[in-house]
């Protein structure tokens, strides 16, 4: 059996083994009656046994806590999942009665709508949701910190320790606790430290690592079917009890062979490994891209050459502005600073090359906007349609479409913005950089129009940020004799018909292509 195994099995396994020992003793002179051998087995299956999970509570109604403990109440009707969180306005939106949820990702609404107020529950209780669990979901925050030490790579924990400690300061009885946040590896060892040091009398906290693999715009198909469910656990009786009850939850719908234990650390630092390769693929594609733009190479032709070698495959190989959401940059400066404090400055020096390459994209696919419409933008106006950061979700962190409307503004052209998804008030909290930025001062030169049509109107040019599927079915003729002329595209994200747009007049560049 392979080093990632089944947590059931493996408890099985032992329990098996063990019992026959037991039974063994039966003969022995060290047992004298039927009394004893109860006591014996009563005693295993106490300290082995995997703890029935009959209720879950998860502190947090994110972007990951709110899908995944969602998928899990649908999928297990006899378990009680409630979600708590501390901004009323979120709760609220949760249960709103017409499921406009704060979240928006594709199918998500109809697994709320089977659940929600049977098995599925949304409060700002977070002690009583703490107090009645048998697990609990830490599932907060860890955003990038910016001040104090490892200011700009370090994860800030705070929202962990402090869910950590509300979680011993309410507990009366023993719970799993289960890290659901991207943490930095051994975070762990300090939520146990915590919580030993805290706990009541009679109270024991098994902690597990269960990282989320999901990609905004697919979380609940995701959820449905994922290619593993990681859980990492201290290798221990105890852990692997907490861990084989935590498998037996997904184990309601997923197959047994697809969730995979492992150690605790192991687990911690699989999640950044995973998200800084992904990363590293998309980034290594896009440096090609910039060779194919100098070269006369296409790079779609190029990544599906070499996503046809089956040691490569071809997932991960679109090249475009650059990768954004929560998770890539963040994992990436987490491990970029795990491994500086780990005192390996040149793994820190890979990793952080690969951040390095995607803010240079950003940077060059402006400067190509500018230098093609005659090396100045100013008092032209721009139409960025997109703002989130991939399609089908209404998330923004870190996208690409806030540098490069940073860009333009700072160029002092007029940006016109539409997104299907993403809200005004999202936009301009993210060109205020929250509040830093007067607001008059970012309204004096960018709009947000309510379609498409509308952004593109007088505009002279039209940039696509995001891959919204309704861009590549617009009525670019229509478009086209609605902008200035020369008209320009420049399609970030190899989405449009570069050729049909060619025919219709469009100054077209592409990402990998350059212009024609």
């Amino acid at each position: 059996m392979p080093p990632s195994h089944i947590a059931t099995v493996i408890s099985h396994s032992c329990l098996n083994r063990s019992l026959s020992f037991f039974v063994s003793q039966v003969t022995s002179p060290f047992v004298s009656s039927k009394q004893s051998l109860v006591f014996l087995l009563s005693t295993f299956i106490i300290t082995m046994a995997p703890v029935e999970v009959k209720k879950i509570v998860c502190i947090g109604a994110g972007y990951v806590g709110g899908p995944t403990c969602s998928v899990i109440a649908l999928k297990c009707p006899h378990i009680q999942v409630t979600i708590v969180d501390l901004n009323q306005a979120r709760i609220d939106a949760w249960n709103d009665p017409d499921f406009n949820l704060p979240i928006y990702e594709p199918g998500l609404v109809d697994v709320v709508k089977q659940c929600r107020g049977r098995n599925l529950f949304f409060s700002t209780e977070v002690d009583k949701g703490i107090a009645e669990a048998d697990l609990i979901f830490v599932s907060v925050n860890t955003p990038t910190k910016k001040s104090g030490l490892g200011a700009g790579f370090a994860a800030d924990l705070n929202y962990i320790e402090l869910a950590t400690r509300r979680i011993a300061e309410v507990s009366n009885s023993s719970k799993i606790v289960v890290e659901k946040s991207t943490v930095p590896c051994r975070t762990a060892e300090s939520m146990r430290t915590i919580l030993e040091a805290n706990a009541k009398p009679g109270c024991k906290f098994d902690i597990l690592s269960n990282p989320e693999f999901l990609a905004e715009g697919t979380a609940i198909e995701d959820l449905f079917a994922p290619d593993r469910v990681l859980i990492g656990s201290l290798q221990t009786e105890s852990g692997k009890s907490a861990c084989a009850s935590l498998a037996a939850v997904y184990a309601n719908w997923i197959p047994r062979e697809r969730i995979l234990t492992v150690g605790l650390w192991s687990s911690e630092l699989s999640k950044l490994a995973a998200n800084a390769m992904l990363a590293q693929r998309i980034s290594s594609i896009n440096a090609l891209s910039a060779v194919c733009e100098a070269t006369g190479a296409s790079i779609d032709e190029v990544a599906y050459a070499i996503g046809q070698d089956t040691r490569l495959g071809p997932k991960f190989l679109k090249a475009s502005v650059g990768f954004g959401g929560s998770c890539f940059q963040k994992d990436i400066l987490n491990l970029v600073y795990l491994s500086e404090s780990l005192h390996l400055p040149a793994v820190a020096k890979y990793w952080h090359a690969v951040v390095e390459m995607n803010e240079h994209q950003k940077d060059r696919f402006a400067k190509k906007v500018v230098d093609t419409m005659f090396n100045t933008i100013t008092g032209k106006k721009i139409a960025v349609l997109g703002f989130a950061f991939k399609k089908d979700t209404g998330d923004t962190r870190e996208s690409a479409a806030i540098s490069l409307v940073n860009h333009f503004r700072a160029e002092r052209a007029h940006v016109t913005i539409y997104d299907p998804e993403v809200t005004e008030s999202t936009i301009m909290l993210d060109l205020t950089n929250y509040g830093e930025i007067p607001a008059e001062s970012v309204q004096k030169n960018v709009k947000i129009a309510p379609t498409a049509l509308d952004a593109c109107l007088g505009a002279n040019a039209v940039v696509i940020a995001t891959e919204w599927d309704e861009f590549k079915t617009l009525d670019w003729q229509k478009i086209y004799d609605s902008m200035d002329k020369p008209a320009f595209v420049f399609d970030g994200r190899l989405i449009l018909d570069r050729e049909a747009l060619i025919k219709i007049g469009f100054k077209v560049t592409t990402i990998g292509t350059g212009a024609i």
